[in-house]
């Protein structure tokens, strides 16, 4: 769970649309899946960039520019009071001036998707669901993330010796920890796993996007009246129940939508593609097992190296900004290359290098600011007890195809891989 990506920053229709206007070469990856695509590389830390419907936004790749940008609050998150270049059809764009003011008359919202809200309207909702994520919560769901861990590799073993660590290990255990967390029953969860995955395809069509949203909203509007006629002790039944005043069912469904869809996908692909990456460095994955203590570097350096978030993070001027010296207009559409501003070779030695002993130094695949990921605390305990209990109890993990074999995620918002096969003794 994540804001920019591992973030509070959730997939929408906003940023499907904008995975299918980037070019080509902003969002495929190369020959080695771990590098960021060849279109973001080695260029201008502020660029103009020309999408594919027409409109032109502004491409940042620099680690520094991308953390004002995400703490400035001249840039806006707020995607219903200020046009987005990257939400556009082309029709439309022939129309947008090239200024937009806010529209200061919009009265104020009484939606719950606080990923796209600025202060003070985001602040009350975040507050809420701060309060939510309490040390005594994130203690316990560390045993429970273990039990998972544990049981669903102690199955592969018992099934044999081969197995695709994506639907075996990698979704499974963030997929039970965020039920558990909202008070969402696991029995559902295939059926929020394939809406998920739809709407996060960017080859899935509109009317397929919509239908998916559709049944998604309406299975957490069901789970909502539940929580508030039979409360438990989960987050979603909190904020039913200690919100004062009272959350409506719309904000509601709106919040926990944001989180189920964030919580999983998220820690999946960090899972999946995590393992993957470190199968092919055999080196780094050595010095691992010789020392479990590099875990939280090892997690940390993942999270750096390979940002999952594709082309996902976008905000918009509120007035004129100059920014590394380039002069913004207001009304510009600003988008944030995450997987490159974590290899700026201003602020990391050898960025392109995956190097546990690599000293420890702030990353922004949880993004920067207000819409910092809510949820970096239990992704890390999921990533570190995750793939630690997987090496520590497969000592000879490896893949089970060459490298090449590996089917990644190009088509969809966030990266990671489809399959996973994998094999040990």
């Amino acid at each position: 769970m994540a804001d920019d990506s591992l973030t509070e920053e959730a997939p929408s229709a906003s940023t499907t649309a904008m995975r299918r206007i980037l070019p080509p070469d902003m969002v495929e990856r190369g020959r080695c899946p771990f590098d960021p695509p060849p279109g973001l590389r080695g260029k201008d830390a502020v660029r103009p960039l020309d999408l594919l419907n027409g409109a032109r936004a502004w491409l940042v790749t620099g680690f520094e520019e991308a953390r004002t940008v995400l703490s400035d609050a001249r840039f806006s998150a707020d995607k219903m009071r200020h046009r987005d270049a990257t939400s556009l059809q082309p029709h439309e764009v022939a129309a947008m001036e090239a200024a937009q003011p806010p529209k200061a008359e919009m009265p104020e919202r009484e939606d719950g998707l606080f990923v796209f809200m600025d202060p003070p309207e985001h602040t009350r909702l975040r507050r809420l669901l701060t309060g939510q994520f309490t040390v005594r919560r994130m203690r316990e769901l560390e045993s429970r993330v273990t039990e998972i861990a544990v049981e669903h590799i102690e199955a592969m073993k018992a099934a044999g010796t081969e197995a695709d660590l994506v639907p075996a290990f990698a979704l499974p255990l963030p997929s039970l920890v965020i039920c558990e967390l909202l008070g969402v029953d696991y029995a559902d969860r295939a059926e929020f796993q394939e809406r998920t995955a739809v709407g996060l395809n960017a080859n899935s069509t509109p009317q397929e996007q919509a239908a998916a949203r559709a049944e998604l909203y309406a299975y957490m509007r069901r789970l909502v009246a539940g929580k508030r006629s039979n409360p438990a002790d989960d987050l979603l039944s909190g904020l039913i129940h200690d919100a004062q005043p009272p959350l409506t069912d719309a904000q509601l469904t709106d919040v926990a939508l944001v989180l189920l869809n964030a919580g999983h996908e998220t820690t999946a692909n960090m899972l999946g593609l995590g393992t993957f990456a470190l199968l092919e460095h055999p080196g780094q994955l050595a010095a691992l097992r010789a020392d479990p203590s590099l875990i939280d570097n090892t997690v940390e350096e993942l999270l750096r190296y390979l940002s999952i978030i594709q082309l996902g993070v976008s905000r918009v001027t509120t007035e004129p900004v100059t920014l590394a010296g380039v002069d913004l207009p207001a009304g510009a559409t600003v988008v944030i290359a995450t997987p490159e501003i974590n290899r700026d070779p201003r602020h990391w030695s050898d960025p392109d290098a995956f190097d546990l002993s690599r000293p420890r130094t702030p990353h922004l695949a949880f993004g920067h600011g207000v819409h910092q990921c809510l949820g970096q605390q239990l992704a890390r305990i999921e990533m570190r007890i995750g793939l630690g209990e997987l090496i520590s109890r497969l000592p000879d993990l490896r893949l089970a195809v060459p490298a090449e074999q590996v089917p990644v995620r190009n088509e969809m918002l966030i990266f990671g891989v489809h399959s996973l096969p994998v094999t040990w003794s």
